[in-house]
């Protein structure tokens, strides 16, 4: 059962300025509440498959940490308040192999959520809002669905289907050049730019 609000989480962080390091845990630990989710040490008090600091092997080399690992749910990068998600986000995908590629990677930087699908073959869906937008219930139905069931987010639409919606609208397009009499050179070289 959820102890608290997504109006009260909101209110508590909202004027936070505290560093990642200060920070981080104790925001998941009230997102748990707010979810109603179990936090890492009730679940895991080993840490082997739902923990904060999960150490890790970068792609490419080297060493880091996940700040939060749920294995086969999602990992959580947090940033200090107004950096970048982009370089959080890029960092995650860093860790992803390492961390058996979960279904969810999500930054946050205590006031902003991005949670990004990771599933193989589909196209990558973002899903965004602040902590004032937390209650929406599309976002909270968002977060739920991270702890209790990540494989509900996975995107409906694949890279196939995408290729082949692009190529069926290039040949509406090619067919469209033709009626209108241009040359087959002329078409190809406009369509190949």
């Amino acid at each position: 059962m959820a102890s608290l609000t997504p109006k009260a989480f909101a209110k508590r962080w909202a004027d936070a300025a505290l560093s990642e390091r200060s920070s981080y845990q104790q925001h998941f630990l009230d997102l748990c509440d707010v979810i109603g989710a179990p936090k890492p040490a009730e679940m895991d008090p080993k840490g082997e498959f739902y923990t904060f600091e999960k150490g890790v092997e970068k792609t490419g080399g080297g060493k880091g940490f996940a700040d939060v690992w749920f294995k086969d749910h999602f990992a959580i990068e947090y940033k200090g308040r107004h950096k970048d998600l982009r370089a959080a986000y890029g960092q995650l995908l860093q860790y992803r192999e390492s961390l058996e590629n979960p279904p969810v990677l999500v930054v946050t930087d205590t006031d902003r959520f991005e949670i990004h699908t990771n599933f193989t073959g589909t196209v990558t869906e973002v899903h965004a809002f602040t902590n004032e937008e937390l209650p929406d219930p599309e976002n909270m139905k968002v977060l739920r669905a991270m702890f209790e069931d990540p494989y509900s987010l996975k995107p409906d639409r694949t890279v196939e289907g995408v290729t082949e919606e692009v190529a069926g609208k290039f040949a509406i397009l090619a067919d469209g050049m033709r009626d209108r009499g241009v040359e087959p050179e002329a078409a190809a070289h406009f369509l190949n730019m």
